[in-house]
C-alpha cells in the first residue's frame, strides 16, 4: 500500500481533495506486489489563473516515479498525473521482463529525487557562472539502456551513473532530435 504525503500551495488540502488523491493514485498499487510500502509525494498547486498543477514522486528502490499534469481542473490533473505514472510502470515492467529474461536483473538504488524543487531564475540576472544549487548523488552500476529509462523516468536530459561492466562514469542524454548520446569517461 502506498503511504501518501499530500501538501498543497495556494490551496488547502481538504479531506475530500485528499481522498480523492488517495484514491485515484491508489490504483496503481496493484503495480506493487513486492510487499513494498512506497511513499507517495503528491504536491498541489493552484495558480492565479486558476489553473492546477499536481506533482507526484514515488522513491522506489529500483527507480523514481515522477510525473506532473496541469489542467483547469485539479480533479481532472489528478486523473492525468494517475494515468501518466501507470504509462511509466507499466513501460518499466516490460523493459525488466525484458532485460531480465535476457540477462536477469540485478536492481539498482536510485537517489531520492522527491525534494528537487529547482528555484527559477532569469539568464539576464545571473551575471557570471553563479553556482545556484548543489546536489549530491550516489552512482549505482547499471547499463546505458536502465540509466536512459531512470532519465526518462525522472524527466531528466541527462543522466549519470557508473557503467556495470567498465566501473567506469558515463553519462547519458537526450539529444535534440530526440535520440540519446552516450559519453564515456576513459583512462588515458
Amino acid at each position: 500500500m502506498l503511504e501518501f504525503n499530500v501538501r498543497g500551495e495556494n490551496i488547502e488540502v481538504t479531506e475530500a481533495i485528499r481522498d480523492y488523491v488517495e484514491k485515484r493514485i491508489g490504483k496503481i498499487n496493484k503495480y506493487f506486489d513486492d510487499g513494498s510500502t512506497p511513499k507517495a509525494h503528491v504536491n498541489l498547486k493552484v495558480y492565479q489563473d486558476k489553473t492546477a498543477k499536481v506533482e507526484v514522486t514515488i522513491p522506489m528502490s529500483a527507480l523514481v516515479l515522477r510525473a506532473e499534469e496541469t489542467s483547469p481542473d485539479l480533479y481532472a490533473s489528478v486523473d492525468l498525473v494517475t494515468d501518466k505514472l501507470e504509462r511509466q510502470i507499466r513501460k518499466y515492467k516490460t523493459k525488466i521482463n525484458r532485460k531480465s529474461r535476457e540477462k536477469g536483473f540485478k536492481g539498482v538504488e536510485v537517489p531520492d529525487e522527491a525534494s528537487t524543487n529547482d528555484e527559477e531564475f532569469d539568464d539576464e540576472k545571473v551575471s557570471e557562472f553563479d553556482i545556484v544549487r548543489t546536489k549530491q548523488i550516489s552512482l549505482k552500476p547499471m547499463d546505458s539502456e536502465e540509466a536512459i529509462l531512470q532519465m526518462d523516468m525522472l524527466g531528466h536530459n541527462f543522466f549519470i551513473y557508473e557503467d556495470a561492466e567498465s566501473g567506469a562514469v558515463d553519462i547519458v542524454y537526450r539529444r535534440r532530435d530526440g535520440r540519446y548520446g552516450l559519453i564515456e569517461s576513459g583512462e588515458e
